[in-house]
C-alpha cells in the first residue's frame, strides 16, 4: 500500500476538473477496484462536480463486453481504461457509443499501435495519456493523444508538479528525450 497526502489527491482532482471541465452532463464510469488508485478520481471527480457517477457491477472491469454494455447503459461520457484492457474493448467491441467524449488511459505504456486503433474506431472521442506512480497522488503528466507517431509520449506535468527525467546514471536528459 502507499499513502497519499490529501493535498496530493485534490490538487489532482482540482487539475483534471480545470483541464478537463465535467459538469452536470456527464457520466463517469467507476469501474476500477478502490484498491487501486484510479478509482480515487472515478468516485470523487464526478461527485465534486455534479457530473453523474455510474458503478459497474465488481469483477465487470475484467470483460470487454461487460464494458460496453455499461458504457451504452449508463451513457458514460468519461471512462478510464488500462492500455491492456482498452486493447483487449477494441479488439472484442466494436460497438458505436455515442455518448463517451473522454477516455484515459494510464497504468502501464500506451502503445501507439492501440491509440490509433482507438482513433480509428472512436474518431469523435478524446483519447489522453496520463502518467504516474501511485505515490505521486495517482498520475504526474498527460498527454492528448493527438499524434500518430510511432510512440504516445508521458507528455507534460499536471497542475503544482515538475517532471524530471534522468538517465541510467541518475542525470537530466535534455527536453525531448
Amino acid at each position: 500500500g502507499v499513502m497519499n497526502e490529501h493535498r496530493g489527491i485534490v490538487n489532482r482532482l482540482l487539475w483534471m476538473q480545470a483541464q478537463y471541465r465535467l459538469d452536470a452532463s456527464d457520466t463517469v464510469l467507476q469501474k476500477t477496484p478502490y484498491t487501486f488508485d484510479v478509482s480515487v478520481w472515478e468516485f470523487f471527480w464526478p461527485l465534486m462536480t455534479g457530473a453523474r457517477l455510474a458503478i459497474a457491477r465488481p469483477e465487470d472491469h475484467k470483460d470487454p463486453h461487460h464494458l460496453a454494455r455499461a458504457l451504452r447503459q449508463y451513457r458514460v461520457t468519461t471512462a478510464h481504461f488500462v492500455p491492456a484492457m482498452l486493447q483487449a474493448f477494441l479488439a472484442q467491441s466494436d460497438e458505436a457509443l455515442p455518448a463517451l467524449r473522454r477516455v484515459f488511459a494510464s497504468g502501464e505504456a500506451l502503445p501507439a499501435t492501440v491509440q490509433r486503433q482507438f482513433r480509428q474506431r472512436h474518431p469523435q472521442v478524446a483519447l489522453h495519456n496520463l502518467y504516474g506512480p501511485t505515490e505521486a497522488a495517482v498520475d504526474v503528466s498527460h498527454w492528448a493523444c493527438t499524434d500518430d507517431g510511432n510512440s504516445v509520449p508521458i507528455g507534460h506535468p499536471v497542475a503544482n508538479t515538475r517532471l524530471y527525467l534522468l538517465d541510467a546514471r541518475l542525470q537530466p536528459v535534455p527536453v525531448g528525450v
